[in-house]
């Protein structure tokens, strides 16, 4: 019987030509190796501060820090892709187009923290450190500035710097936040540790850009600038907005309507289940050139190649689910101990998320090919309507099971049954479902 790397090359060289093969598997290496190290770090740090702050305040915690998350794109302004972009296109503008970028997220920055203030004492008028975790973390949001930067080394082609410098800074605050355990530190502590980090990584960030950059340091904001790219951007935002709502209103909607020890259990669950969501992406970031390529060739080839990647994304996804699904009990226990128990049964049901997932980074890639971008903002603003009813219908009645539910039911939905009813979409529907059955193994 072949074996499972056997049988994962032999379906990426049905995506790709045959001799990009080996390139594509050394990039998808070098992905991979980047994010197992800093997400396995995070996610050792993150077991060890469950454990010690327990179910109750490991949920406050993480309901704080979803409900941050909701408002982080306006805080963004929705600029990235257009500021790199324009990055690209009119290099002799560089010192304008940032100081316009910095100048618009710091403005989102203070809005964004505003919101935050505002809103978490409607939600919690009876929590006082509810609300005092919030607003800490919630000042991340004003440094988001910094993120400019990031975009001048991705037009640069240098993100190489980044990813030293985000390392360096979650190697450094991981062993913060141990010492603090150690020291049996209280739990706005932590919350500190966390505002901490996004201030040390925007001066590191900053410092490396003022040694590097070449380009004029003139402070330049621009009003007529700035209305060409929030002109852009607000669509983007919009879009942002949609991404966190559809992804993290779970956790936040849990903490208001059932309590914080919920969110602990609930939170446990979903950091192992999206602890492997990068391997779709990484595979789709590394096959995609030989996708574009293939459209351009044949229509047939390109149809016949995006089906396998479906295939891939399905065969994958139904291992990674079936073994975490009969092995979840152990694996909740054995990390993170017997007070987090309940939520074995989390894991096992939120891993089947992760096929719709996949379906959804691979179809986001035909989407674009096929000049529907913008169905890909409808499906996820649907999905996530849809996850904020199922909620509000089921919390209350089948409480974390209800929240299981929604998320399911919405994320199958954007991912999958969205295309079914838009005539473009259709031929995507009808490839994800052949994917889900399974059809190339008996055609074959």
């Amino acid at each position: 019987m072949p074996s499972l790397k056997n049988q994962f090359q032999t379906q990426l060289k049905k995506i790709t030509d045959r001799p990009g093969l080996n390139k594509i598997l050394q990039n998808t290496g070098w992905l991979f190796a980047d994010k197992v190290l800093r997400m396995g770090l995070a996610f050792v740090v993150t077991i060890w501060l469950a454990r010690y702050l327990g179910p109750e305040q490991f949920g406050l915690l993480n309901f704080a820090m979803a409900f941050v998350a909701l408002f982080g794109a306006i805080a963004t302004v929705g600029l990235n892709s257009v500021v790199v972009r324009d990055l690209v296109k009119f290099p002799e503008k560089t010192s304008s187009i940032l100081s316009t970028s910095i100048s618009l997220q710091i403005l989102g920055g203070l809005i964004t923290f505003s919101l935050i203030v505002l809103a978490i004492h409607f939600l919690k008028p009876e929590d006082a450190l509810a609300r005092a975790i919030a607003i800490i973390l919630g000042l991340s949001m004003v440094v988001k500035f910094s993120e400019t930067i990031k975009y001048w080394y991705e037009s640069q082609v240098q993100s190489k710097f980044v990813v030293w410098a985000e390392s360096a800074v979650l190697v450094l605050f991981a062993a913060i936040k141990i010492l603090l355990i150690l020291q049996q530190a209280p739990l706005i502590s932590f919350a500190w540790a966390i505002f901490a980090e996004t201030v040390v990584l925007a001066i590191v960030l900053i410092i490396l850009y003022s040694i590097q950059s070449k380009t004029s340091k003139k402070w330049q904001p621009q009003l007529c600038q700035a209305k060409t790219l929030l002109r852009e951007s607000w669509p983007l935002i919009l879009s942002g907005l949609s991404v966190m709502v559809y992804m993290r209103i779970d956790q936040v909607m849990l903490g208001q309507m059932l309590n914080n020890e919920a969110v602990g259990i609930y939170s446990v669950a979903v950091k192992i289940s999206e602890m492997w969501y990068f391997v779709p992406i990484a595979i789709v970031a590394s096959v995609y050139p030989a996708i574009i390529s293939s459209k351009e060739k044949s229509e047939s080839l390109y149809q016949q190649r995006m089906q396998n990647l479906y295939d891939l994304m399905v065969y994958i996804s139904v291992f990674v689910a079936l073994i975490v699904t009969f092995s979840a009990d152990w694996i909740v226990i054995s990390l993170f101990g017997d007070a987090y128990s309940e939520s074995g049964f989390v894991l096992a049901v939120h891993i089947w998320i992760g096929l719709f997932v996949s379906l959804g980074v691979a179809s986001s890639k035909w989407f674009l090919l096929e000049n529907l971008s913008k169905l890909i903002f409808y499906r996820t603003l649907y999905g996530a309507l849809l996850n904020v009813l199922l909620n509000l219908l089921l919390i209350p009645s089948f409480g974390i099971k209800g929240c299981l539910i929604a998320t399911l039911i919405s994320y199958s939905f954007a991912a999958l049954w969205f295309d079914a009813f838009a005539k473009k979409t259709r031929k995507a529907f009808v490839m994800k479902i052949k994917a889900l059955i399974f059809r190339s193994l008996y055609a074959a």
